[in-house]
């Protein structure tokens, strides 16, 4: 028994270190203002599929991205730690979607790559951290869906099941297969890089970077090095609904928030100023 997953995943700019310049005037990321990182929680939602490989040989791990040449260098990250195909999605007619436009595209493209058993993807992107992405996959692909998964316990061949971490507890749910699973932080980290993988893989490139580089021929024996760049032109769209004329999304503006405390107070550990404390947090209802 094996299966065919695809894992989405993002390249995202690192939200850690925001600025004046971190949105262009339409309201669209400038994510060439920002370092771009992999999506945190597609890392988590990789580590699961990347269990199921190990579980189940012949099982088969593709990463799937939407974004700019640069983005292939996730679909790297994702070879050296165990994933066996990357495909990029790339072009201006995809530029400034927003999730319904983003998960439009990702639809058209999985529905080209052929029968697929499972779409696994992190809960949300830190850099929009809307969550609808991967719920509006499932809506588009016909697939069943299960959010906020941490964990999955068992797969058959129909079936899998899974721990979901919900606000008051943890709830463990069975889906048919095929599927969409989000996956949260809260789930096992990525397994690192495999130092044999990431010898093999580390001159995996996409068309695009083959020809800039001037390595445009693989020959048979290293096929493995092509990592798949589509196009617009390469899946079967309706134009209307991608990039930015495809997404009713708009952002006014964007900042970054940094908390700062108005005033402090230092205690030791004594009883007494402990206890003078308490009763100052309780009385203006901190806690109590």
């Amino acid at each position: 028994m094996s299966f065919n997953i695809v894992v989405l995943a993002k390249q995202v700019p690192d939200t850690h270190n925001v600025g004046k310049d971190a949105m262009k005037a339409d309201g669209t990321v400038n994510r060439a203002a920002l370092p771009a990182i992999f999506n945190p929680e597609d890392l988590n939602a990789l580590e699961q599929a990347l269990r199921i490989k190990d579980k189940f040989p012949g099982t088969t791990v593709s990463l799937l991205s939407m974004g700019p040449v640069r983005a292939a260098k996730i679909l790297r990250e994702g070879l050296y730690r165990g994933a066996d195909k990357g495909y990029l999605l790339s072009g201006r007619e995809f530029a400034g979607s927003d999730s319904l436009a983003t998960s439009y595209a990702l639809s058209c493209a999985i529905k080209k790559m052929g029968k697929v058993d499972m779409i696994i993807c992190g809960r949300q992107a830190i850099d929009g951290d809307t969550a609808q992405t991967g719920p509006q996959v499932a809506e588009k692909m016909g697939f069943p869906q299960i959010t906020y998964t941490e964990e999955i316990l068992d797969v058959t061949k129909k079936a899998i099941t899974v721990k979901r971490r919900v606000e008051r507890g943890v709830e463990v749910l069975k889906g048919k297969l095929p599927i969409v699973i989000t996956v949260n932080g809260t789930a096992a980290p990525c397994r690192p890089r495999n130092a044999k993988r990431l010898m093999k893989y580390k001159y995996a490139k996409t068309a695009t970077e083959r020809q800039t580089s001037g390595t445009d021929y693989i020959d048979e024996d290293h096929s493995y090095l092509i990592l798949n760049e589509w196009g617009a032109n390469d899946i079967d769209h309706d134009p209307k609904w991608l990039g930015l004329g495809g997404s009713p999304t708009k952002v006014k503006s964007i900042q970054s928030v940094v908390f700062t405390a108005k005033e402090s107070k230092k205690i030791t550990a004594d009883d007494v100023e402990i206890e003078e404390m308490m009763k100052e947090l309780i009385a203006n209802h901190t806690i109590g």
